[in-house]
């Protein structure tokens, strides 16, 4: 599934230090403004206990972690709407992707001098959205023009579709994204094929100073006190330190790096499981000799469509699917004891897979 996560921000704030963390691609960093003019894409792996717990069952001869896309896109800067920067590539490399990560600096450092002068994510971030917005606003006015040729021919739909798209235009012109645009769901059928950039979820890091990394720092307490309405998630990660423990081969000298640094886990397995959530996605196991492997859904996919992304013959061949749920097969310890106590369930084309489903497809081409 080509699911995309866009990491974005001004230029200087860190992005592609914490994309080298977190994906299988290391991207060359600099301290000079627009020192990139491309976007760096790689993969980086969901980090999932449950498949070690499965194996220690089954033995396979491999673990398979699930992963998504993560695109580093160049640093933006105030008129990237108008051309300023590389801000075209900048839109358009967006526009491309399921959702973003909206990277903030809050760190002082004077060896890195922020674009605009001083740091203060709060600005920063209406810098972003303000870029975004005017994008947004030269699409849906392109749209509307469209519009306003077919409702003079009688079309009733495209008359409706005008009164929607001027509730997005005002929204857009009185500084606003287009994700809290007072309109009905069923009416966003009109903004669909312009893919609004302020329309997609958006998930913020604030990126700190190595000592900020346990309780973040007056900046961040700034900048999550002005995001309180937006019902966005916000994780406090220190890039530079992420990327010094990346480094490190020894996983008890990880360990040892966390502790010292007040943290029992690595930050960027917060942001990777963050993004999970904010693609509305989840995991379905399978589970035999060969491996053990877990696979991205969408929620709500039913199980011929799970079954599609192993590959498309069982999808189309699906005929039922064998399932264990996660908790009984670790209490169970076998697909034999979990038929022997009921626990095996067949479904057929019309069940919801749930997260931690470990199933068999069964299908006939």
């Amino acid at each position: 599934m080509p699911l995309r996560c866009g990491i974005t921000g001004l230029t200087n704030t860190g992005k592609t230090t914490l994309f080298n963390c977190i994906s299988n691609t290391k991207a060359e960093t600099g301290s000079a403004a627009f020192s990139s003019t491309k976007s760096n894409i790689g993969m980086m792996t969901v980090p999932d206990p449950r498949l070690y717990e499965i194996d220690k069952f089954i033995h396979s001869a491999r673990i398979m972690p699930t992963t998504i896309e993560m695109v580093d896109i160049p640093g933006l800067a105030k008129g990237a709407s108008h051309g300023e920067g590389i801000g075209n590539k900048f839109l358009a490399d967006i526009r491309q992707v399921d959702a973003i990560i909206h990277v903030l600096r809050c760190f002082d450092d004077p060896a890195l001098p922020h674009i605009e002068g001083s740091v203060d994510p709060v600005r920063d971030k209406e810098i972003v959205d303000l870029e975004l917005q005017v994008r947004d606003l030269e699409s849906v006015e392109k749209k509307l023009h469209k519009l306003e040729k077919m409702s003079k021919s009688g079309d009733k739909d495209a008359k409706h579709g005008i009164d929607v798209l001027n509730i997005y235009k005002e929204h857009f012109e009185s500084f606003q994204s287009a994700h809290s645009a007072p309109v009905q769901k069923d009416d966003k059928r009109f903004i669909e094929d312009l893919f609004l950039l302020s329309d997609k979820p958006v998930l913020y890091v604030c990126n700190v100073d190595d000592p900020s990394a346990h309780d973040g720092n007056a900046y961040t307490k700034r900048f999550q006190e002005s995001v309180k309405g937006e019902n966005a998630d916000v994780l406090i990660i220190a890039a530079k330190m992420e990327a010094e423990i990346a480094e490190l081969d020894n996983p008890d000298d990880r360990l040892a790096f966390l502790a010292d640094a007040g943290l029992q886990e690595p930050g960027v397995n917060r942001l990777v499981r963050a993004a999970f959530h904010l693609l509305n996605l989840q995991t379905f196991f399978t589970a035999g000799p060969k491996e053990v492997r877990a696979w991205t859904i969408r929620r709500g996919m039913s199980a011929p469509q799970a079954a599609g992304v192993i590959h498309s013959d069982l999808e189309r061949g699906f005929i039922r699917a064998e399932v264990m749920k996660y908790p009984d097969f670790i209490k169970l310890g076998s697909e034999h004891a979990c038929k022997e106590s009921g626990k095996l369930y067949i479904e057929g084309k019309n069940y919801i897979v749930e997260d931690g489903d470990i199933m068999h497809i069964r299908f006939n081409v």
